[in-house]
């Protein structure tokens, strides 16, 4: 008899990512012997989904030779948060990962509650896996959570990028940070997690921000999705992470695009022409814009579609208008024909 078939589900998720890490592991290090077998981390908060990713991360390994451990993040949000990371470290450990570690970090306020966490978490993560060298680091985000970032994004108003969601794998900061993050369960409803650890017997820790309607995502989960599902049937959490993928495809591409275009608005001195600009198509455009931008200082995460647009009006509004500025002191204008973006 079988396992589960939630248990079923999660382990072969599971499966495929490691295939996938294996497949690149062996692609960075070529004639690797088996004393170099690949380290995977899950990043293990104790609640259900990422146990559920920690219990099949836990039994698919060993089958693969690859190295399993994990990582819980210790936020200080809340009060005895030490003590319930130490709980988590006991559990990873009971399912016999190894290494396992506790990390303790502090939050700003930069962003917001939500936002400042995320950073500070990642940052965390980012130098674990630096530290321990892992291949890769596994995250349990779920379909639920990529409906939610759609949606959220969806509000930002912040173009296709934003409805992309969460990709399956992304990358980190330092060195070997290419594909570090990946995550096997957005195919797989929050649901599918839960029962995966009710029939392991797995005890599972309910975080209470994630129903504390002082947080956006919160209330977007527990009211605005089921407002939604209300109003339109079921099948809006699956919709939406339909778009998410059909999002990221469309945004690659154009992201493809804007990077082949980039060389051909430029003159000899590289500075961007701004005819040639106005001839792209607005999309790509703005993409090279926004590439620009960045590469002159500004944060990406600080960029936002609204100073794009701002940028863009050099292009397709030119009055005389004067130099505009936008995040990390960097300033665009219109100066002989040229766009001139640099930190001022």
């Amino acid at each position: 008899m079988g396992p589960h078939p939630a248990v079923a589900a999660i382990r072969l998720a599971v499966r495929r990512v490691l295939h996938d890490v294996l497949t690149d592991h062996e692609q960075r290090h070529p004639g690797a012997t088996g004393a170099t077998r690949p380290l995977v981390l899950v990043a293990c908060s104790g609640g259900a989904d990422s146990m559920a990713l920690a219990s099949a991360l836990a039994f698919e390994a060993p089958k693969l030779s690859v190295r399993a451990g994990g990582i819980t993040v210790d936020h200080g949000l809340q009060p005895g948060s030490d003590l319930r990371a130490a709980e988590v470290v006991t559990r990873l450990t009971a399912l016999r990962l190894d290494p396992v570690e506790s990390v303790a970090v502090r939050v700003g306020r930069d962003g917001g509650p939500e936002a400042a966490a995320r950073d500070a978490r990642y940052a965390a993560l980012d130098e674990a896996a630096e530290r321990l060298g892992a291949a890769a680091v596994l995250l349990g985000h779920t379909r639920d959570d990529q409906a939610e970032t759609v949606l959220l994004g969806l509000a930002r108003g912040s173009g296709i990028r934003s409805l992309s969601g969460m990709a399956e794998k992304s990358a980190g900061t330092g060195s070997g940070a290419v594909g570090r993050y990946r995550r096997p369960f957005l195919n797989i409803d929050r649901q599918t997690a839960r029962k995966a650890c009710m029939v392991q017997s797995l005890p599972v820790w309910d975080d209470p921000h994630n129903a504390d309607p002082a947080y956006t995502r919160s209330r977007l989960r527990h009211e605005g999705l089921p407002a939604l599902e209300k109003a339109l049937g079921k099948g809006v959490v699956e919709a939406l992470a339909r778009t998410a993928q059909l999002s990221r495809d469309d945004a690659d591409a154009l992201d493809s695009w804007a990077a082949q275009a980039d060389t051909s608005v430029r003159d000899d001195a590289g500075q961007l022409e701004c005819a040639k600009l106005y001839a792209l198509p607005p999309a790509v455009r703005r993409r090279v814009l926004r590439r620009a931008v960045v590469a002159a200082g500004s944060p990406a995460g600080s960029l936002f579609a609204r100073h794009i647009e701002e940028v863009d009006r050099l292009i397709t509004g030119w009055r005389g208008q004067g130099a505009i500025n936008l995040p990390g002191r960097v300033e665009a204008r219109r100066q002989g024909g040229r766009l001139v973006i640099r930190q001022g």
